[in-house]
């Protein structure tokens, strides 16, 4: 699938402005970003992978410490130390292959979740397109979430009916917010992306002061 000429400046736009809004901040924000790297989403890797290395690279020049998640094939889960600083991550994920598995959501949560007991967590972004896992261990852990303030941002890529509905759940029970962006669209992921960045850093605020329709579709789901 070619790229579209327009995605770096798109992601630039939309994540410049979550990074003015953590200028200000004095201590490092930190924010997990999971996806889903199983064979279903190889058609659209390579675009997803420029997307996420803007995201980590905005995220050295705020206050914001990023730690990776992924899984694929039958049992392959990993999980990077925290880092702000993009080469070690962009490196990472620059060689990532999708494999042929299950969905592996369910330790995505559970990893955020022994995460947020440890040190305090100010959201997790998780990017995929299905879901293969029992929905009740999937919400109970989301609840789980919701009670220690630990927002998920679940970012669908396309339109399985039975993802959306189990996604949006995990991102009520955990206070989080829900979007769908359409398989390649740079400008959508992109400003999702922002405003999840914008959310980690300076809270809920920092989104409301983002002019992007979709940063108004995830105000509108955020709880007070």
């Amino acid at each position: 699938m070619p790229k579209p000429p327009s995605i770096k400046t798109s992601v630039n736009t939309f994540l410049r402005r979550a990074q003015d809004q953590a200028m200000t901040n004095t201590t490092s924000a930190r924010l997990i970003f999971a996806m889903d790297a199983t064979a279903s989403r190889e058609p659209t890797w390579d675009l997803a992978t420029s997307l996420h290395a803007e995201l980590f690279s905005i995220a050295s020049a705020t206050r914001l410490d990023v730690q990776l998640v992924y899984y694929r094939g039958l049992d392959d889960f990993f999980v990077s130390s925290w880092n702000k600083e993009p080469r070690t991550l962009l490196h990472e994920m620059q060689n990532v292959r999708c494999r042929g598995g299950r969905t592996q959501i369910l330790r995505v949560l559970q990893h955020a979740r022994r995460q947020i007991s440890k040190e305090k967590t100010e959201a997790i972004v998780f990017v995929g397109d299905c879901c293969e896992e029992s929905p009740a261990e999937l919400y109970a852990c989301a609840g789980e979430l919701g009670l220690f303030r630990l927002p998920v941002f679940v970012f669908q890529e396309g339109h399985d009916p039975h993802a959306k509905q189990v996604f949006q759940q995990i991102a009520k029970r955990s206070r989080g917010a829900y979007a769908r962006f359409a398989p390649g669209s740079a400008k959508e992921l992109a400003a999702l992306l922002g405003a999840a960045v914008a959310y980690a850093t300076k809270g809920k605020d920092a989104v409301s002061q983002l002019a992007t329709a979709e940063a108004r579709h995830l105000l509108k789901q955020l709880p007070p």
